[in-house]
Formats: structure tokens, C-alpha cells, sequence
């Protein structure tokens, strides 16, 4: 039986992205994914998207190499936070506090067991938009950009890790995440796993890393409005020399409409419709796939393309060479 999930988490706030060519991958999302600047800090860029209500949702900082700094959560009230703090005492895993960062209040940070860093947080910035970006409907962020892929909101992020389920079990016992669909290979190691904290079908992902890698990213998600516009994102990363890994495409797992490719520090990013399945069976029962149904590919047949795999960030050539 599955724990029951207390929802103190309430969504995905931010991701921090690593990045050696910092400029050009703010360029990248700014001038191609119709994202908007909306700070800098020290060695950080911070983005957002038009709908999304906080301040910022992508932290672009300069490293040497590509990867994750960290993912934030929002907690859906000062106690809830309170309560995921008591619940890590303990565990090994926790850090302790920050005194936060442009759009935010102070965070504690902790780690899930493959090493991300992980921040949980309350106090928020909510975005407001300055006359020359204010919307005509009130009721969204800021207006639409009529820019490049213009990219609606922060959707999910997709980890790699070395030990699935250990992840898994730190989510449904410390944060309550929900599982929503999994994979279980034939000797019964657990390969993926979607996970929700909201009634999205999943608002992170973790895949296994067959170089026993830790820390690493597979990719982060941006949603935009509908399967056409995904269309569009690919058009525009064919006109301007992005490299783009696979997609347009369905997902059999999760069903999402994705287009894959890689923003200019290396990273992989997602570009996925925003027509997201719901989840709201309050007694859902995780999907399980097996090796066998994976093979089969993609939704229509195409077969998964072998970087998919291998690939992450840091490459792994420099985690061996780092280590």
C-alpha cells in the first residue's frame, strides 16, 4: 500500500541550470523560447515564463560544466514546510537553511539519496509585470510574448539517478509525492518513475543511470500551449541551428507530446504540449511497464533513440574525468 500522500508540497517552483556558455543560453530562451529576463545575480540569470505566477522559474548560472544545481519546491503553506523539515530529521539528507534568492524566501535544502539538491520554500516573490508586459486578461502573469516558441510555464524535471526506487521511497516518505506510472525491468529493478505532488499526471521524473553516474540531469520541461506549437518549436530550432535529439513525438508513457533538444551550454531540454493528463482518482494505481512494452518504442512505434539513454549532465566522460 502506498503512503498517503499529505500534500504539503504544493508545485515545482524553480530549476537551477548549469551552463558554460551562459549568454548564449539566455539568448536561447529569451530569444527562442520567448522567455523573459527577469533578474540578475552574481554569476545567475533568472528567466520565467508568461503564465507563470512567481518571479522566476529558470536559473541560468555559469559553470564548466552543463548540469543541475538545484530544483526548489513551493510548499503550500509556512506549516506544511515546517512539517517536511521534521520529517527529514533524521534521514541523513538534509542540509539546512538558506537565506534564499532573487524571488524568494529562505529555503531549507536537503538532498534526495542519488545527491540533487533539492530546496524547499514558502515565502515567494509573485511576478508583476511591468506596464509594456502587463496582459490584457488579467488573470495570467504577464502577456503573451508572440516570441519564438513562446514557452507558457515550467512544467517538470527528469533526473537521472543510480538507485530508483531509493528515490522513489524518499519522495512518497519525506516530500508525499504521489507515484503515477513506473518502470520495472525483469529482474525486478525499478528503471523510471513519474511522480506527482499536484493533480497533474507528473510534475518530476527519474530515470536510471546506467553509468551509476549521481547528481545528474536528463532534462527540464517547458509547457507550451498545444501539440501545433511544439510543431513550431521544431521549425524554429531547425532555422536557427539548434540541435534537436527526437520529436516531434507521443510518449507512450505519460502521453506527452515532446519535442527534444539541446539549449547551447549542452543541457537537454523539453518542449511538451500543455494539454497535461489529470490525476484525479484520489485511490489511482501506479501504471507499471515492463521491459517488453518499452521496447515497442514510442506511442506510434518509434523507436526511443539510443542517447536518449546515454546522454545526460554532466556528460558522463566528465563525471569520470572530475572523479
Amino acid at each position: 500500500m502506498q503512503p498517503e500522500p499529505n500534500m504539503d508540497v504544493a508545485h515545482l517552483g524553480h530549476v537551477e541550470v548549469l551552463t558554460p556558455k551562459l549568454e548564449e543560453s539566455v539568448r536561447f530562451f529569451v530569444d527562442l523560447g520567448g522567455m523573459t529576463e527577469c533578474g540578475r545575480k552574481g554569476d545567475s540569470v533568472y528567466l520565467r515564463c508568461y503564465d507563470d505566477y512567481e518571479r522566476c522559474s529558470l536559473k541560468l548560472t555559469a559553470s564548466k560544466l552543463p548540469g543541475v544545481g538545484h530544483v526548489a519546491y513551493r510548499t503550500r503553506s509556512p506549516q506544511a514546510l515546517e512539517r517536511r523539515i521534521a520529517s527529514l530529521k533524521g534521514s541523513g539528507l538534509e542540509i539546512g537553511w538558506n537565506d534564499g534568492d532573487l524571488g524568494h524566501g529562505p529555503a531549507y535544502v536537503c538532498t534526495d539519496p542519488d545527491g540533487h539538491k533539492i530546496e524547499l520554500y514558502y515565502e515567494t516573490e509573485w511576478y508583476q509585470a511591468p506596464p509594456e508586459l502587463r496582459p490584457a486578461i488579467k488573470n495570467q502573469a504577464e502577456k503573451f510574448p508572440g516570441r519564438g516558441m513562446n514557452l507558457r510555464r515550467l512544467d517538470h524535471w527528469n533526473a537521472l539517478a543510480a538507485d530508483i526506487k531509493a528515490n522513489r521511497e524518499f519522495y512518497e516518505n519525506y516530500l508525499g509525492f504521489r507515484l503515477t506510472e513506473q518502470i520495472v525491468l525483469d529482474n525486478g529493478i525499478e528503471a523510471g518513475m513519474w511522480m506527482t505532488c499536484t493533480n497533474k499526471s507528473y510534475d518530476l521524473a527519474y530515470s536510471r543511470d546506467n553509468t551509476g553516474s549521481h547528481g545528474r540531469l536528463h532534462h527540464v520541461t517547458f509547457a507550451a500551449n498545444s501539440r501545433e506549437e511544439v510543431l513550431l518549436a521544431a521549425d524554429i530550432a531547425l532555422e536557427n541551428g539548434i540541435r534537436i535529439e527526437t520529436g516531434p513525438h507521443k510518449h507512450a508513457i505519460q502521453q506527452t507530446f515532446f519535442l527534444y533538444l539541446f539549449e547551447p551550454g549542452g543541457n537537454r531540454i523539453e518542449v511538451a504540449s500543455a494539454v497535461a493528463r489529470l490525476i484525479l482518482a484520489p485511490d489511482w494505481k501506479p501504471i507499471r511497464w515492463s521491459e517488453a512494452e518499452r521496447k515497442k518504442g514510442q506511442a506510434w512505434g518509434l523507436k526511443t533513440i539510443e542517447s536518449f539513454h546515454t546522454y545526460g549532465t554532466p556528460p558522463v566522460e566528465e563525471v569520470v574525468s572530475k572523479g
